[in-house]
């Protein structure tokens, strides 16, 4: 079974400062997006008028949620506490796809933000330990994200090498952000395709693909908070044009521009998944 069975086409991530225009606009939103993902932190035990309307885009959209909170390379035990809440969200909306970043984000408190892990063989090591735990105790795969980063201290191993090396020995999937290449590749002086193409596909579930800030020329940061650049499609079109249309999600989370202009990026990516569709039906 290929890792992205269960989801296809576009979709866009589901933050509450949207739903105001969500509603207003629902018709377009019903034609345009195929699959919404949320952060389950956000959404476990929420009731009121947000869990209600959470219920309702539940009933009618495909949800894969997207966590924040896992830290699979903090030093600190994994929040079994957590994981449990997540187990048993993902039961309740009948959600197929959980996934959560290559990242550290707590010690012996959140941090509210994504550390790097070392690019190392110690960390490959501990990370996918965790990660066959996370898998186990949820009793299904996950995908893992990797991240955008700023600084890679102790580095033994390329950042390609240590991805999929994680990937491997854990045997988890893999969420690909063609954003986070496209700024990582600016940071640190190298081809963002190389990367994308040594990527194993087959495990992928879905792709993101989002805005960030140029912070100077060679320096970008990864905000969620911009239009999609064009290098950045160019990158989702060379991914699509080599491995086919992959379900693909479109990240906001802060600066939200009116939702039909927002759609016009959701749009943007089902037009060319359609064209590469069609492509590879022709070919």
């Amino acid at each position: 079974m290929n890792s992205s069975d269960l989801l296809e086409g576009s979709g866009l991530g589901l933050r509450r400062g949207m739903f105001p225009e969500l509603r207003k606009y629902q018709n377009q939103v019903a034609n345009t997006v195929d699959f919404f993902e949320v952060a389950p932190e956000n959404w476990i035990n929420v009731g009121g008028r947000f869990g209600q309307r959470f219920r309702d885009y539940a009933e009618k959209f495909p949800i894969v949620c997207h966590g924040l909170s896992l830290s699979l390379g903090s030093p600190q035990p994994l929040d079994l506490s957590l994981l449990g809440q997540v187990r048993e969200f993902l039961l309740e909306f009948d959600i197929q796809h959980y996934s959560d970043h290559l990242s550290a984000c707590s010690d012996t408190g959140h941090l509210y933000d994504l550390m790097p892990i070392p690019f190392t063989e110690s960390a490959v090591r501990y990370v996918a330990e965790r990660i066959r735990t996370v898998q186990d105790f949820l009793e299904r795969r996950i995908a893992i994200e990797h991240v955008s980063y700023y600084a890679s201290p102790g580095q033994e191993l390329s950042e390609i090498e240590f991805i999929t090396s994680i990937l491997d020995e854990a045997d988890c999937n893999l969420l690909l952000d063609v954003n986070n290449a496209y700024v990582n590749s600016v940071n640190f002086s190298y081809d963002p395709k190389e990367f994308l193409n040594a990527m194993p596909m087959e495990r992928v579930t879905y792709i993101h693909i989002a805005g960030h800030y140029k912070e100077a020329e060679d320096l970008r940061v990864d905000t969620h908070a911009a239009n999609v650049i064009e290098p950045v499609w160019e990158l989702l079109e060379h991914v699509y044009s080599k491995f086919g249309p992959v379900p693909t999600l479109l990240e906001r989370d802060f600066k939200f521009p009116p939702v039909p202009k927002l759609l016009l990026e959701v749009k943007r990516i089902k037009q060319l998944q359609q064209r590469y569709s069609e492509a590879s039906t022709s070919s």
